[in-house]
C-alpha cells in the first residue's frame, strides 16, 4: 500500500513536470511569449525539488533506522512529516514497531545476563574465562576466594599462586580435566571449555577445591584398613595368646622335674607340638598378610611404552599355557582393529592380566562352557579397552561392590589384593578397572586406557 501511494506520487509529479516543460517549451517557441514560460520554468523547478525531497526523506528515514540498529539506538521514534502527507505513515509506524521489537529484545537480553551473571557468582565452583590475551572476562566470587589473587586481571596472574599450575592450565585442552595440589588446604580440579564470543576465543575454566572430599575419604580408607589390619590381627594373636597359655599350664601338669632334666608325658608332648605348628602357621600367615599389605602399598610407577595388544595376549596364554591346558580352559582373542596398541606398562598389565584369566579360569572350573574371552576395542576419542570375561557362575551384587576392597575375597583361599592391586596399577596408568556381572550368564572385567 506505502509502496502503491509512493509511486503513485513519484508519477504524478512527472506528469506534473512534463506537462510543464512541453506547455512552457509551446508558450515560447508557438507563442513567443516570454514571462508564461519563465513561471512555468520555475514551477518545473519547484517541483522537481520537491520529488527530490520527496523521494530523499524515506531513503534518510531508513538511513537513520539502519544507523539506529548498527548502534543498538533503540530510543529513536518516526513521526510522519505533515509535509509528506500520509503515504509514509505506514511505513513510519513499522519503523516504530520495529524499533520496540529490538527495545525489548535487548531488555531481554539483558535481563538474561544479569540473570545469567547472578547465578554464576553464587554457584560453589569456580568459574574464570579468559580470552587469547590472557585477559580476564568472567571470575566469579567461588574462583576468587578459592584463589585468594589479588588484583586477578589477567591469567597469569595465576603464576602468583603456583608456576607449574599456570604452565598447566596453559596447556590444557578443551574439555580436558586435571587435578592439582596447591598446599595442604587446596587441592583443585579444573576443567576446561573454550568458547567464541564477540569474535574473540574464549577459554572457560570451572575449579572446585576436593580437599574436603579427599580428606573424608582418606579418613574413611584409613578407618577401613584399620578395621582390616585388626581383624586380620586379631584373628592370628588370639589364638596365638590362648595357645600360649595352654602350652604353659601342659608344661606344668604335664612334666616333672628329675636329676638331669624335665620328664613330660607323651601325651603332653603331643599336644605342645600340636600348639607350636598352630602357633607357626598362625605366625605365617601373619607374615603372608603383612607381604601382601606391603605389596599393594609400593606399588611402583609405570614404565609406559607402546605396545601391541596382540604380544600382550600371546604372552599371557603363553606364560598359562600349562595351567590351562591342564583345566581344559579354552581363551579366545578378539583385537578390533588388529594392529591395535597401548601405552602401558607391558609387565604390569600383563600381571593384571594374568590375575584376571586366573579368576575367570577358578570361576567356571565346574561349568561346561570353560572358554575365556579376551577382547581389545579402539574406541576413538574414547580410548581403548581390554576386556576379560567368562560365563560362570558370576559375582552377587553385594560381593561387586566390594571385590576391589583390599583383603577382601569370596574365595576359600587367597589374599584378597589381587584386584586391589590391578586396579591400582590401572590408576597408576591414568585408566580404570570395571566390572559387570550377571550372575549365572557373564562376567566382565573391562580396563580402560586413554
Amino acid at each position: 500500500m506505502v509502496y502503491k501511494r509512493f509511486s503513485t506520487g513519484i508519477i504524478v509529479r512527472i506528469i506534473l513536470i512534463t506537462i510543464c516543460l512541453f506547455s512552457g517549451i509551446w508558450l515560447f517557441y508557438v507563442q513567443e511569449l516570454w514571462l508564461a514560460p519563465g513561471i512555468l520554468a520555475l514551477v518545473v523547478a519547484f517541483l522537481a525539488g520537491e520529488m527530490i525531497y520527496y523521494v530523499n526523506s524515506i531513503n534518510h528515514k531508513l538511513a537513520r533506522f539502519l544507523d539506529s540498529i548498527r548502534f543498538t539506538d533503540f530510543s529513536s521514534s518516526f513521526t510522519s512529516d505533515s509535509k509528506m502527507g500520509g503515504s509514509f505513515r505506514e511505513v513510519n509506524l513499522a519503523f516504530n514497531e520495529v524499533m520496540e521489537v529490538f527495545k525489548q529484545t535487548r531488555a531481554e537480553k539483558e535481563e538474561q545476563m544479569l540473570f545469567l551473571q547472578v547465578i554464576i557468582q553464587h554457584i560453589n565452583s569456580g568459574i574464570i574465562s579468559f580470552n587469547a590475551e590472557g585477559k580476564i572476562g568472567i571470575i566469579n566470587n567461588a574462583a576468587k576466594h578459592l584463589l585468594q589473587i589479588p588484583q586477578f586481571r589477567d591469567i597469569k596472574d595465576l603464576g602468583k599462586l603456583s608456576p607449574k599450575l599456570l604452565m598447566e592450565v596453559m596447556e590444557m585442552k578443551p574439555g580436558q580435566r586435571i587435578s592439582f595440589k596447591v598446599n595442604n588446604s587446596l587441592h583443585l580440579i579444573i576443567q576446561s571449555a573454550s568458547l567464541k564470543m564477540g569474535g574473540q576465543s574464549w577459554s572457560l575454566l570451572s575449579l572446585q577445591n576436593i580437599n574436603a572430599e579427599l580428606q573424608s575419604n582418606e579418613l574413611e580408607a584409613w578407618q577401613n584398613l584399620t578395621k582390616v589390619l585388626r581383624h586380620e590381627i586379631m584373628n592370628s594373636i588370639t589364638p596365638i595368646s590362648s595357645l600360649v597359655e595352654s602350652l604353659r599350664t601342659i608344661l606344668d601338669e604335664d612334666s616333672y622335674v628329675q636329676q638331669e632334666g624335665f620328664l613330660i608325658k607323651r601325651e603332653g608332648f603331643q599336644d605342645i607340638q600340636e600348639g607350636l605348628d598352630t602357633i607357626a602357621n598362625r605366625s605365617k600367615g601373619l607374615v603372608n598378610f603383612v607381604n601382601a599389605y606391603r605389596d599393594y602399598t609400593n606399588i611402583p610407577e609405570p614404565k609406559k611404552e607402546l605396545i601391541a595388544v596382540k604380544a600382550l595376549f600371546e604372552n599371557v596364554i603363553g606364560l598359562m599355557k600349562e595351567e590351562l591346558k591342564s583345566n581344559q580352559i579354552d581363551i579366545q582373542t578378539e583385537i578390533i582393529p588388529g594392529d591395535l596398541e597401548v601405552l602401558c606398562d607391558p609387565d604390569q598389565i600383563t600381571m593384571i592380566l594374568i590375575n584376571l584369566v586366573k579368576n575367570a579360569g577358578e570361576s567356571i572350573q565346574n561349568q561346561a562352557d570353560r572358554t575365556i574371552c579376551l577382547r581389545a576395542l579402539g574406541q576413538g576419542d574414547l580410548g581403548k579397552i581390554i576386556q576379560v570375561e567368562d560365563h560362570g557362575p558370576g559375582i552377587i551384587p553385594e560381593a561387586l561392590e566390594r571385590i576391589f576392597v583390599p583383603f577382601y575375597t569370596t574365595k576359600k583361599t587367597g589374599s584378597g589384593i589381587g584386584l586391589a592391586i590391578s586396579r591400582q596399577i590401572m590408576n597408576l596408568h591414568k585408566g580404570s578397572l570395571q566390572v559387570t556381572s550377571v550372575p549365572g550368564v557373564k562376567t566382565v572385567f573391562t580396563m580402560s586406557f586413554k
